[in-house]
């Protein structure tokens, strides 16, 4: 597609988008197309959808569509089918959804037929208002905690604001809607991979820890589809970064934007916490301009552009553990850098509560609580929440579809705050053994089939006082749909023993 002219009071649309096609139907996928259906004859020449695999739910929305003029294939030739439909055989935008990787044939055959392949994340904030701003949240654990928090912080104060991306509605949705004035963007590594001129006013970059290696192929991979949420910060008049400098390999970038000019990064950056802790400042540790950190009274502290706002005491927080309140801190950073008040920021943090499935309080059965972290599908964020119970004797349901990750940093986690595990699922027997090969004196080892029958065995093993937490470490894929469907599962497991009393 040749350079064409983009619209006057947009991020960076163009006024032509020519012969679009839309990979995938999942939620983003359906929402390219409906933003798109509007504007077929006038900015949309053509509207095609690469449609994946048929189910009986893709067929009927392609007989709905297909009646608006849209064109739809199915299966790993679709995209060949459908350029041959379309003069010249090829597109001119290619909008992939996040769950194609990309070297999947259907991508590899878009890639090739596109002048252009854009994430929906992307092309949602080239539609935007070009007085609208972005914040975009990314990292491995935490994204969607910190993503809810600074939508909810900008709210309270006052702000348009609202959480789209992998959580809420697809953001070029949310740009239809045209009631944002904020959009506060949870990017996955899938959807930054695909970005090109994306530049928030604000980017979020939380911890990197291995994860979703079979969709990337490799850490490294994986690891810069994270950092291109940084990519073109220049670009953004007034942008800054904040990025979690406790993490090992965020704080690469943290050196990395310390040892350029001023002139030559031409964005800001806000280290939270040093390779200390969170409780490190950065100013003083390497003498960075800006810092967020836990002071030693227990204080969420930033210090943005030479002003260092005091905002709450960390016990204030509704969300429990020390992961939590750095995505406080990164939220409430975020907020500040948009030009919220202080006082402001403090009171939306005051009334965040804990997202579902999040370390959510879920029940009393016999003087016995119950959370539910079901999103903790990984080793890192299950080590996130055992830190989260100090003091308590911790029963933890571990187990489901096995990402086959190292358990020897949860072996010895557990070993000093772990009462018993209950192992279960498909990964259920990996996981008992590499804790059963473990010295003595670490945690009760147990055993179940399934969830049900892991709910049961950890109430069996707990005490009045005691905390059940389900935090699988594991994708749900063998027993369960998805990690929300495990999780309301497990609560209504709670809520059943509840109201028998027993």
């Amino acid at each position: 597609m040749a350079v064409c002219e983009r619209i006057v009071g947009r991020t960076g649309a163009a006024r032509n988008l020519g012969r679009v096609l839309v990979l995938g139907l999942g939620r983003s996928g359906r929402a390219a197309v409906e933003y798109c259906l509007p504007l077929l004859g006038e900015r949309v020449k053509s509207l095609c959808v690469a449609a994946g695999a048929r189910t009986a739910e893709s067929e009927e929305y392609a007989v709905h569509v297909a009646a608006c003029g849209v064109e739809t294939a199915f299966e790993d030739a679709a995209v060949v089918e459908l350029a041959a439909r379309v003069p010249g055989g090829r597109f001119d935008l290619c909008i992939p959804s996040p769950g194609i990787p990309p070297f999947s044939p259907l991508f590899k055959a878009a890639q090739a037929l596109s002048a252009e392949v854009l994430s929906e994340v992307e092309f949602a904030w080239r539609e935007s208002a070009a007085s609208s701003r972005w914040v975009a949240v990314t990292g491995t654990n935490g994204k969607t905690t910190a993503c809810a928090c600074a939508a909810h912080v900008l709210s309270s104060a006052g702000l348009r604001a609202r959480a789209v991306g992998n959580i809420g509605d697809a953001c070029i949705g949310a740009v239809a809607s045209g009631d944002v004035d904020v959009y506060v963007v949870e990017t996955s590594s899938y959807q930054l991979a695909s970005t090109q001129n994306f530049a928030p006013d604000v980017a979020v970059l939380l911890n990197i820890t291995p994860d979703h290696l079979h969709w990337h192929g490799s850490f490294e991979a994986y690891r810069d589809a994270k950092r291109k949420v940084l990519a073109n910060l220049s670009s953004r008049p007034g942008a800054v970064a904040v990025l979690d400098a406790t993490n090992d390999v965020v704080r690469t970038e943290v050196r990395r934007l310390r040892a350029l000019e001023a002139d030559a990064r031409a964005f800001s950056y806000v280290p939270l916490g040093t390779a200390e802790g969170l409780g490190g400042d950065m100013r003083r540790a390497c003498g960075s301009d800006n810092a967020a950190f836990l002071d030693g009274e227990g204080v969420l502290r930033v210090a943005l552009d030479g002003v260092e706002h005091v905002l709450l005491k960390a016990d204030e927080l509704l969300i429990r553990g020390e992961h939590n309140v750095s995505n406080a801190l990164a939220a409430a950073t975020a907020a500040l850098a948009l030009g919220v008040d202080a006082d402001d920021v403090a009171r939306g943090l005051r009334t965040f509560a804990p997202l579902e499935h999040r370390i959510e309080p879920c029940g009393d059965v016999r003087g016995v609580r119950f959370f539910n972290d079901s999103k903790a599908t990984n080793v890192d964020a299950t080590l996130k929440a055992l830190s989260s119970f100090p003091g308590t004797r911790l029963v933890v349901l571990l187990g489901g579809d096995d990402k086959g990750t190292d358990l020897a940093p949860l072996v010895a986690a557990a070993r000093d705050s772990v009462h018993a595990v209950v192992c279960y699922g498909a990964a259920g027997r990996r996981f008992a053994e590499a804790f059963e090969k473990a010295p003595a004196g670490g945690p009760v080892v147990l055993r179940a089939a399934h969830l049900k029958d892991a709910f049961q065995v950890a109430l069996d093993t707990a005490e009045p006082g005691d905390a059940v937490l389900l935090s699988p470490a594991c994708a749900s894929f063998d027993e369960f749909s998805s990690f929300e469907e495990r999780g309301r599962v497990f609560k209504a497991l709670v809520a059943d023993r509840a109201a028998r009393g027993e």
